[in-house]
């Protein structure tokens, strides 16, 4: 038997995993692998209970730097944003543009809608005209049945907002969907659509079955998938700054004109060139992922989501847009966010829960318009960059500190090469020579 192989796993104790991993996968004996482990581990053992809880398989946690971003000033609200993200420039870019626009008006954001969708998905043979005439009783059954499982929701001012039944056979035989949609309010609200929609198709075999609509051999519907669609491009937030193009100028770019046609224009391309328009975009989800993580909402689908929004009219685009009318530069982006601010992780991770006291405990409307800001904060420093100075000179003098650091160098070593690299070009190389002259001339 292969014994990097295992039935079981996941019944065995955190030091049982450890201990097999470590005889299977890695060169080193158990005491060091656990040792390894335990280093990133939480001192409170109730804290590390509730992590291990997030996830299957745990045994260590994996940290990654969480950082604030000051002076953010939203609909002339100030806020000190949290920010969880390993990559060295991102919280420096938005602190940046944060107080850029500081005093040129602030940021300001709206939330334009926050309908979220779910789908039932399912196949059936019958006449659709029979199905339209049975539909209005049908969706009636649905939300009599599915009453209890949202009237909690609905003492909020959420539920149900729609049903909608869509013919599908035209691209796949025999294919139907149930599009309902959902306000959730302050909870993203996955687990409490995915339970509505589960209802649903149980619902629509029963109603199939005993309804007088349909004859014999039409009675039969098979429920192929109920869940949440994270496309929510009706749950949308809209974020935007603006001022005189006069007001515009730096010491790096003090020709204002120049860098508003410049500005606008690098937005116009990533607007028609996909290979610019998904490192654009990429920058925008550096600052909205690094928020999203820090309240404890999932990433993993607020960017799917951005990226087929991106995609809406059949081509990938920017996802932000720039103006220039009268004397006044404008930009901004429209973004579709689907967060909670109760429920989830957002409560029991101890610093999700932190980040959102952070932020005044926001509803999931403000939240939204913080993350909004702080992606178009992020995209706007990083497009400022690319047209003035070039990118590159600050996120290297930012990723010096990570090299220096992958070289071992001393406190006094780092202070010196900070000085040196302060008028040099910064390379890996380059840090890695000066390193080794300076270790030879202290010999």
């Amino acid at each position: 038997m292969n014994p990097k192989v295992i039935s079981g796993f996941s019944k065995l104790s955190k030091a049982e995993k450890i201990d097999w991993i470590a005889k299977n996968f890695i060169t080193k004996n158990t005491a060091d692998v656990t040792a390894i482990f335990d280093t990133f581990l939480c001192a409170d053992s109730d804290t590390q209970r509730i992590i291990d809880g997030f996830s299957e398989n745990t045994v260590s946690n994996f940290h990654l730097p969480y950082g604030v971003a000051p002076n953010f000033v939203i609909n002339d609200k100030t806020y000190c944003v949290p920010m969880v993200i390993e990559e060295s420039s991102v919280v420096a870019a938005a602190s940046s543009a944060a107080k850029y626009w500081l005093t040129r008006g602030g940021f300001h954001a709206q939330v334009l809608s926050t309908t979220k969708i779910g789908q039932v998905h399912f196949s059936w043979t019958g006449d659709f005209t029979r199905l339209l005439l049975a539909f209005d009783e049908l969706k009636k059954i649905l939300l009599s049945q599915s009453a209890p499982l949202v009237s909690n929701m609905e003492q909020r001012g959420g539920g149900i907002r729609n049903i909608e039944l869509l013919n599908m056979t035209d691209l796949e035989a025999d294919y139907y969907q149930l599009r309902v949609s959902f306000e959730t309010c302050d909870s993203m609200g996955a687990n409490l659509i995915n339970s509505v929609l589960e209802s649903f198709g149980k619902t629509m075999i029963e109603f199939f079955q005993n309804s007088q609509f349909f004859s014999e051999n039409e009675k039969n519907v098979t429920i192929l998938m109920a869940i949440l669609s994270n496309y929510t491009p009706d749950c949308l937030v809209r974020a935007w700054v603006e001022c005189p193009i006069d007001q515009l100028g730096t010491k790096s770019a003090p020709d204002v004109n120049l860098l508003a046609q410049k500005f606008y224009k690098a937005v116009q391309i990533a607007t028609i060139d996909p290979y610019r328009a998904t490192t654009h975009n990429k920058g925008i989800y550096n600052g909205v992922d690094a928020v999203v993580l820090a309240t404890g909402n999932d990433f993993r689908a607020i960017e799917a989501c951005g990226h087929t929004y991106a995609a809406r009219d059949g081509q990938y685009r920017s996802l932000s847009r720039c103006s220039i009318e009268n004397g006044i530069f404008r930009f901004w982006i429209d973004l579709p966010l689907a967060v909670g601010t109760v429920g989830g992780l957002t409560k029991l991770h101890p610093l999700a829960k932190f980040s959102l006291e952070m932020l005044g405990n926001p509803s999931a409307k403000e939240l939204m318009q913080i993350i909004a800001v702080v992606g178009l904060a992020q995209n706007f420093a990083a497009v400022k960059s690319l047209v003035t100075t070039g990118i590159q000179q600050g996120h290297m003098k930012m990723h010096l500190g990570n090299i220096l650091l992958n070289f071992q160098a001393s406190g006094q070593e780092c202070d010196m090469a900070q000085k040196h690299f302060s008028e040099n070009a910064i390379t890996f190389s380059a840090v890695r020579e000066y390193l080794e002259a300076l270790r030879k001339s202290d010999l």
